[in-house]
């Protein structure tokens, strides 16, 4: 299912950028450019897009600060998707602590970029009830997108959000890797190290602050998001 809406795309390899651009305005997007990190972040900050396709390596800014910048200091929660050359598990895992969404490693298939497109679009869309969800003292409002933890505000990009949501509702309940992906991608599922990438960023965020983790790996069964047993 086609989503359209504004793409704004940070590459500054020509030759990729066109062929992006051009197939994602032949799909029914409207697609902004920038060939350097600090005219991207300019853009992302002024036009206000619907979605950020970021390459990693850029020139003046690189695809790590422009992140950072758009999450920390302009405060958009709009979705990244980051290009990279680098597929080592840290530069991954450095990506979504930066505040990406997704990531494709280059070279890659335009059909599997326009697929995590709109999948990031849909589920920005897909309407929310106002809603409070609480696992001990793990609060997520689903209609403001705060999370704290006690008396800690948590910042959370959207995917981290989703995942969150997802632990908090089938808490205590143990979650298998591949419903838990299933339950946040959908059908179009990530490689296999973005789930773990995500999941190191969440426990970092949500348990490396506190004495006690709520965030639970039980190797060959899954994750279970658990309130802390009280000394």
């Amino acid at each position: 299912m086609q989503v359209g809406g504004t793409v704004l795309l940070i590459e500054d390899h020509r030759d990729i950028a066109e062929m992006i651009t051009s197939y994602l305005e032949g799909r029914g997007f409207a697609v902004d450019y920038a060939a350097d990190g600090v005219t991207g972040l300019h853009l992302a900050t002024t036009r206000a897009p619907d979605l950020l396709v970021l390459d990693l390596s850029l020139p003046g800014m690189d695809g790590l600060d422009v992140c950072r910048a758009v999450r920390e200091q302009a405060k958009l929660d709009i979705p990244i998707i980051m290009l990279t050359a680098r597929d080592t598990l840290d530069e991954k895992v450095a990506g979504l602590n930066a505040g990406a969404d997704d990531y494709l490693v280059k070279p890659f298939a335009i059909r599997e970029l326009e697929a995590r497109v709109n999948a990031q679009l849909r589920r920005v869309r897909s309407e929310v009830a106002r809603e409070t969800l609480s696992v001990g003292d793990l609060v997520l409002d689903k209609d403001t997108l705060c999370v704290s933890r006690g008396d800690e505000e948590i910042r959370l990009a959207p995917t981290g959000l989703k995942i969150l949501e997802t632990l908090m509702r089938s808490s205590p309940a143990v979650l298998s890797r591949a419903e838990l992906e299933r339950r946040v991608w959908g059908d179009v599922l990530p490689d296999s190290d973005t789930l773990r990438s995500h999941m190191y960023s969440l426990r970092k965020k949500i348990d490396k602050p506190f004495d006690k983790p709520m965030i639970l790996n039980h190797p060959g069964s899954g994750y279970q998001l658990v309130v802390p047993d009280e000394d």
